[in-house]
């Protein structure tokens, strides 16, 4: 059953991102500016978000979030498509889940969740196989049925033609991990298409294990706690947003305002640390993701939300069906329409949206002296993705977002402590 929402003012402000579901002349976030803010927050993601829910909410702190882009709620923000009627993840598949007993109590405060379980799929040279790799693809691939004992007998030998402690490359790793023939078709073709780089190139300290269960569950997570919000992502996002102490403002760039804040209010950072500090140690390096959205006319495309295009000739590395990650809402979707993304990985630009840290030897000397830079920043705390320069599930930035505020912010403004600088290396 959908949370109950606070009702909020009639004023509204040019910039504001309003419900598609709010009552007439009531907007969800940003309808109450707020005066002079007591806290200044530099992204709408879920570490910003959840920062700023616990200030206003337990601290009642003023609390203004700037956000660049049109929405809030940075790459889990999602959307319905209009003419399908199906919500669509605009930055890609977001799949919630954590064990993590905190951060599942603090979510269920703001949406309830299905009980949907994420599996994925992998198609290579024309047969679809079950990940991640189990007896059942063991079974497929190799046309035989094993016992688990068998089939952990096969992997081990395949494997034995490269000791793991002389690999050179990540793929002499993965060959020690997994052997030959599940390499060439499962990791090989598709970890090219990711890093759009030969896996001869990549550095073996790239992967540090590649999982084989030895049975046939093919269930993605391992995770206590896993399903999607009942209403989405975006009526998720807005409801942690929704207090009279938060305005959001979206199609703001901090850098435009910055003298505003700098040095006269406390600020949360969680765009890109190097951004922040003009590129001055050089630029990091990410993978971004293009994604291409396809209305078919079909009923069901692949059958699964999800299926890795493991031949290395296929451009994509997978295809996203997202009727699938909500079968519950089956009757209010468009008959005979489905929406297909496809994802192409690549290096990202300057100007593009960065999703997957690289984490070169030259990028970890690089964040090393952001990380210095950022300790000297007067009143600035760096967190959330882009501000450590760290992959974070959902889950794990919403849980670096409280500890932030537990260890950093509420001492600051509850207690009087200092409001101590950095924060790169949290999470």
């Amino acid at each position: 059953m959908p949370r109950a929402r606070r009702t909020r003012c009639s004023r509204s402000q040019t910039n504001c991102r309003r419900s598609s579901n709010s009552a007439p002349g009531c907007a969800t976030v940003g309808c109450c500016p707020v005066s002079t803010p007591d806290l200044v927050i530099v992204g709408s993601g879920f570490f910003g978000l959840t920062i700023a829910e616990r200030c206003a909410t337990e601290l009642d702190l003023k609390v203004l979030v700037l956000e660049r882009r049109y929405h809030l709620g940075g790459n889990a923000y999602s959307e319905f498509e209009p003419e399908t009627g199906i919500e669509v993840h605009k930055y890609g598949t977001h799949l919630f889940h954590t064990s993590n007993e905190r951060v599942w109590e603090y979510v269920n405060r703001f949406t309830d969740f299905t009980n949907y379980q994420h599996r994925v799929f992998g198609k290579y040279q024309g047969q679809v196989y079950s990940l991640p790799m189990n007896l059942a693809l063991i079974n497929t691939f190799f046309g035989k049925s094993h016992t688990p004992d068998e089939a952990r007998a096969l992997i081990a030998e395949q494997a034995s033609e490269i000791d793991t402690a002389d690999a050179k490359n990540l793929e002499e790793k993965a060959i020690s991990l997994i052997g030959r023939p599940l390499y060439e078709a499962f990791i090989k073709g598709y970890t090219a298409k990711q890093w759009q780089t030969d896996p001869k190139e990549l550095a073996a300290e790239i992967i540090t294990r590649l999982p084989v269960r030895y049975n046939f569950d093919n269930r993605y997570f391992n995770d206590k706690y896993e399903g999607l919000p009942v209403d989405g992502y975006t009526a998720w996002l807005e409801r942690m947003a929704d207090h009279p102490n938060i305005e959001v403002r979206v199609d703001t760039d901090f850098f435009d305002v910055k003298d505003e804040f700098k040095g006269k209010v406390p600020i949360v950072y969680t765009g890109p640390v190097d951004e922040y500090f003009d590129n001055c140690e050089g630029r990091l390096s990410w993978r971004t993701v293009d994604l291409k959205t396809e209305i078919l006319d079909v009923d069901d495309y692949q059958g699964t939300g999800v299926v890795n295009a493991n031949d290395p000739e296929v451009p994509f590395t997978r295809e996203l069906e997202f009727k699938h990650l909500h079968p519950e809402r089956n009757d209010s979707y468009t008959k005979g329409k489905t929406v297909v993304v496809r994802e192409y990985s690549r290096f990202a630009e300057e100007d593009d949206e960065p999703y997957y840290p690289i984490n070169t030897a030259e990028d970890r000397e690089k964040l090393l002296k952001y990380r210095d830079l950022a300790k000297k920043e007067p009143m600035v705390l760096f967190g959330g993705r882009l501000g450590t320069y760290k992959y974070l599930d959902m889950h794990m930035a919403i849980g670096a977002a409280l500890s932030m505020y537990d260890n950093k912010i509420k001492p600051h403004f509850a207690e009087g402590a200092p409001f101590a600088s950095g924060g790169v290396d949290e999470g």
